[in-house]
């Protein structure tokens, strides 16, 4: 089974959403299947076989999140980010802002799920292969 230690050593290459592609496949030959962050602390869990899951502390202080998803504005923030324009803690602001409260990869699906406080799917996008 993979290590948050292991998970930090590939994140550590990420430097904006342009690198997170790369990133997926350093997860996929770690054995993680998935993984959900929850965009008011910046903590993740990451999912393995056999129910396998570890999980991270949270990151920064804690972000609101707008109650009102603002879906057309988060699908500008990402591109910006995708196209390495913004690090990932603004991403997570910008998230917070449009009413994203936490994101779910699904690596055997190769997609993205953004939900909003009421876990509503806000927008599904493929990942990149």
């Amino acid at each position: 089974m993979f290590t948050i230690d292991q998970i930090k050593a590939a994140h550590s290459k990420v430097k904006s959403g342009a690198d997170f592609p790369n990133y997926i496949q350093d997860l996929i030959s770690l054995g993680v299947k998935g993984y959900d962050t929850i965009v008011a602390d910046g903590s993740v869990s990451y999912y393995g076989v056999n129910n396998f899951v570890v999980s991270t502390d949270k990151k920064y202080d804690t972000l609101t999140i707008s109650a009102v998803a603002n879906k057309e504005r988060f699908i500008e923030f990402l591109v910006m980010h995708q196209d390495g324009q913004t690090d990932y803690y603004t991403f997570c602001q910008h998230a917070a802002q449009c009413g994203i409260a936490k994101w779910r990869v699904d690596i055997i699906d190769m997609s993205c799920t953004y939900y909003d406080t009421a876990e509503n799917p806000i927008l599904i996008e493929k990942i990149p292969e």
